[in-house]
């Protein structure tokens, strides 16, 4: 504990002695940590490049699930006219119609999970290709300010600066990508 308590107060003492003479990791050329962090999440939603593909997903979600209500509301309406019939048929030909019924909805479902999937595996890839396209701009970053690592934000416990360049980031890849769609910008 009393460890603890040194290392906080170490940090507050390092903290107070960068913030009596105040640098800043978003001041282009100005070396202030060999370590630079982003907030990923934040590169790719503010980013043109990003906000292109999170409008395109989002779209793309509206669409499933609109999908998905239709062919709800379309069961729901068979499963009552099948209710209907159940009085009218013979058990056993109510069973067949029953367990076709029940067959049909197991497929749509297994469908629905497939797009759903494949949705998901629409937003990790291009994820992975937008932080594909920013490595490089990044490490350009951090060259320029001298760094020799960008880390994300959530690995830092105290930062002893404002060693965050998420603002330059995101301005360095909008000038060089846009929207991420060659001759769209």
């Amino acid at each position: 504990m009393a460890r603890l308590a040194a290392i906080l107060l170490a940090a507050c003492f390092a903290q107070a002695a960068i913030s009596a003479s105040p640098a800043r990791a978003q001041d282009l050329g100005q070396v202030v940590s060999p370590i630079l962090t982003i907030d990923q999440d934040r590169l790719f939603a503010d980013s043109a490049y990003g906000q292109r593909i999170n409008t395109m997903l989002e779209a793309e979600r509206v669409r499933l699930e609109a999908e998905t209500r239709a062919i709800e509301a379309e069961l729901e309406a068979e499963e009552l006219l099948l209710t209907e019939k159940r009085s009218e048929l013979p058990a056993d030909e109510f069973r067949v119609l029953a367990d076709a019924f029940d067959t049909k909805v197991q497929a749509l479902r297994d469908e629905r999970e497939a797009a759903q999937q494949r949705f998901v595996q629409q937003l990790e890839s291009e994820r992975l290709a937008f932080f594909e396209q920013v490595g490089p701009i990044l490490f350009e970053l951090g060259q320029q300010l001298g760094a020799v690592a960008v880390l994300d934000h959530r690995v830092v416990l105290l930062p002893l600066a404002d060693i965050d360049v998420t603002a330059l980031a995101v301005q360095r890849i909008d000038e060089r990508l846009g929207s991420g769609v060659e001759g769209g910008d």
